[in-house]
């Protein structure tokens, strides 16, 4: 399952991440997205966790906590929409 994590602090890591989440479970991937010109994290990122079960529970547990004197918002991903606009009449 794929989980999106947001308001995070840019001093957030992708290992106190790989660290919150493996409470729950086994931690496929997790990827902070960052600024292409400067490098700095945009305050969200994503999980993957194989096992659904431990995902829910992982999304359940997190949702709210404060990492970084910041409350997290923990949910599944949404698929990535098409962005370009388009006239189909």
């Amino acid at each position: 399952m794929n989980i999106y994590v947001g308001n995070l602090s840019y001093k957030v890591t992708e290992s106190d991440l790989m660290k919150e989440f493996g409470q729950y479970g086994e931690v496929t991937s997790v990827k902070l997205i960052s600024d292409k010109y400067t490098g700095q994290s945009k305050g969200f990122g994503f999980v993957v966790m194989d096992n659904k079960d431990e995902a829910i529970k992982a999304i359940k547990g997190l949702n709210g906590k404060e990492m970084d004197n910041r409350e997290i918002a923990v949910n599944e991903a949404r698929p990535k929409r098409d962005n370009f606009f388009r006239n189909d009449r």
